[in-house]
């Protein structure tokens, strides 16, 4: 018998060491789930979850059905469950839950989604790719581009996250939505046209992410509004250390920046605070997306800009420096 239980132990030790594709070490896990380490391990000590086990280095690794529980965690905690309340509750319990307060927790400018838009969710799901882009292009041209990113682009995108933290997306199936959403977005900004003089367009407006935050739809969609009202966009894309944010904007009025809830409230804020103390004092900080940390920033320059709201902001933007020379 303990030959045998030798032998097991042997072959739980090998599958966890990396043989196994089920299992993620605990970077892994912090960047798919936006749980930080340390709150993983004091999780683990006070509540008795996640149930790590060890790799051949002694190192945490977690399975796939921990992550998957730890996905929904995170997204509740962000709707202000506490964890000691939910933690212990089976996965299925987790899901209903989510499901049950989605409704109430869509980001500005997302609208519930609607039964016409589940084809598009389900030509992604079906792998139709260019029937895909297709529908979605000729809803741009049909709606035009404002009403396409509120009323389509929008709601799309949070249901497509809600498909998968429920386990009805593949994370392949999102990156296939995401990569045929840019790609439209992007030719459909290109289409947009400009002044008589685009090089005098303001506010002159510089988009990124902080270093972490990988999700480029939120930018994108700010980049498409904000063009719509005339500005002059530059995208850096996503994940650009904060001094570098710095360098490039000096030419900026307002450096807009995207967040979900990938990073946690510590760090946007302290990113926010280290970008605004290397920005000059009349360039403004626009953020979106759907962080609850930007409700608590309070920077002289820090304006929380929707997607619905844009027009009046720019239109605010130009008020205030009607007076500035170009």
């Amino acid at each position: 018998a303990r030959g045998r239980a030798r032998v097991m132990r042997q072959a739980k030790r090998q599958h966890i060491s990396g043989e196994g594709q089920d299992m993620q070490s605990i970077g892994a896990v912090e960047r798919d789930t936006g749980l930080g380490k340390d709150t993983l391990r004091v999780w683990e000590r006070r509540y008795g979850f996640p149930t790590p086990e060890r790799d051949a280095h002694g190192e945490r690794v977690y399975s796939a059905e921990d992550v998957a529980k730890l996905r929904l965690l995170k997204r509740l905690l962000d709707r202000g469950h506490r964890p000691g309340k939910i933690i212990h509750r089976a996965l299925a319990e987790l899901q209903a839950l989510a499901q049950a307060s989605s409704s109430t927790d869509m980001p500005e400018g997302a609208a519930p989604i609607a039964d016409d838009l589940v084809a598009y969710l389900e030509l992604c799901r079906q792998h139709k790719v260019e029937e895909l882009r297709r529908n979605l292009q000729q809803a741009m041209v049909r709606f035009g581009i404002h009403q396409f990113v509120l009323d389509i682009v929008a709601p799309l995108t949070f249901a497509v996250g809600e498909y998968w933290e429920m386990g009805r997306f593949e994370i392949f199936e999102e990156h296939l939505f995401t990569e045929v959403v840019q790609n439209v977005l992007r030719n459909g900004i290109l289409t947009i046209p400009s002044g008589p003089n685009p090089l005098a367009a303001r506010p002159r407006v510089l988009l990124t992410t902080f270093p972490q935050e990988q999700h480029a739809l939120g930018l994108l969609m700010a980049e498409a509004m904000l063009t719509m009202e005339g500005a002059r966009c530059v995208s850096l894309g996503v994940q650009t250390p904060i001094p570098d944010i710095a360098r490039a904007a000096l030419d900026s009025d307002i450096v807009a920046l995207s967040f979900s809830t990938a990073l946690n409230t510590n760090q946007i804020l302290d990113g926010l605070s280290e970008l605004a103390s290397a920005l000059p004092p009349t360039t403004q900080i626009w953020c979106g997306g759907e962080s609850a940390a930007l409700a608590r920033c309070a920077l002289p320059n820090f304006r929380r800009v929707s997607l619905t709201n844009v027009a009046q902001q720019v239109a605010d933007w130009r008020s205030e420096h009607q007076a500035d020379k170009v």
